[in-house]
């Protein structure tokens, strides 16, 4: 009777922990703190979307998933164009990252990075919130990390230290600070300038000294970096890219949570997101544009080109357009042209 009485408990009690062992296991797999990798601070939209994301799932998870900031990519030496891969490889858990920093690894991003294709926020939305958003998280998919929502570092503007520039014959010989990609110094090389690739961290010093004469940035970092200290006195508003920001997870830890709390990290990343870009755009969307203002206030010579101005530029680009069309892919390309053709 003991006999059967103890094989039965013992039957009772490995169906109970067959019943809970996912969810116990599930538990047990999550770490005390998740890496989360960025390229600026808070002080800048894109880092106060990392700060964003990261409070909303700690605080609708109850602490479960608590996640630590690493801005200035200090989890791989500062070297933003190796942040994908240490994402991939699981160096780094989870990332608000820049298109542009991804595009070496995904030739697709550089979508977002052929000269003059979005020529306002609106085209920028039909295409991350459209089919070609979707084609493109699929490729990420595929590339190995988890993508979950859209930000926005901005429309990338040009300053520097000698003159205003309305035309590309205003570029010739300057040189432009640029981040490590080769369409980056194809565009820069075919306007006549002399692209000159180094990380963040470097660019500030190198202005300060002289040593480039430029760079290309949205205006929210030229603000908050306050490059009109480092000679940064001449601002040309050309709109020529945007760089949409993706919030991603990297696969295997986005495996190891339960269903339900990676809908509440992605639901979490979506509203992030849309509140990041309203930062990132916050004085440039009003009809006065307060933002111009305000970087005139210090001493600034702020050009806003005309139509026409802005179309010799897209002339002299166009090339490279036609060469990056068959790495980006034709039918990507083509269809973002559609998208942006039929926006509201």
């Amino acid at each position: 009777m003991k006999l059967r009485t103890f094989l039965t408990s013992a039957v009772a009690a490995a169906a109970a922990l067959a019943f809970t062992a996912p969810a116990a296991i599930a538990q047990t797999a999550y770490k005390s703190e998740y890496r989360m990798s960025l390229v600026l601070g808070t002080a800048f939209p894109w880092g106060k979307g990392g700060e964003l994301w990261a409070n909303k799932v700690r605080e609708r998870t109850n602490g479960r998933i608590n996640i630590k900031l690493y801005p200035g990519v200090s989890l791989i030496q500062g070297d933003q164009t190796r942040e994908f891969s240490a994402l991939r490889q699981g160096v780094i858990d989870m990332a608000v990252g820049s298109t542009i920093n991804w595009s070496p690894q995904v030739k697709q991003l550089n979508l977002f990075s052929l000269p003059f294709l979005m020529p306002d926020y609106a085209a920028t939305d039909a295409l991350t919130q459209g089919e070609v958003g979707k084609s493109l998280f699929q490729t990420l998919e595929k590339a190995g990390v988890m993508p979950l929502a859209w930000g926005e570092n901005g429309y990338r503007e040009i300053s520097n230290s000698k003159h205003a520039i309305k035309s590309p014959a205003d570029l010739k010989g300057l040189k432009i600070r640029v981040v490590g990609s080769p369409l980056f110094l194809d565009t820069f090389t075919a306007l006549g300038a002399n692209p000159t690739q180094m990380s963040w961290a470097d660019a500030q010093p190198a202005m300060a000294s002289s040593a480039v004469d430029g760079q290309e940035n949205p205006l929210s970092v030229y603000m908050a970096a306050k490059l009109y200290t480092v000679a940064q006195k001449h601002v040309t508003m050309w709109g020529y890219i945007n760089d949409p920001l993706i919030f991603v997870v990297n696969k295997d830890i986005w495996n190891s949570w339960t269903p339900a709390d990676r809908e509440i990290v992605k639901q979490a990343a979506i509203d992030a997101g849309k509140e990041e870009i309203a930062i990132a755009r916050k004085g440039m969307v009003e009809a006065d544009k307060p933002l111009l203002k305000e970087i005139a206030s210090h001493g600034v010579t702020v050009t806003q080109l005309t139509p026409a101005e802005r179309e010799a530029f897209v002339k002299a680009t166009r090339p490279v357009m036609e060469k990056w069309k068959g790495q980006i892919g034709a039918d990507l390309v083509t269809a973002a042209e559609k998208a942006i053709a039929a926006r509201k």
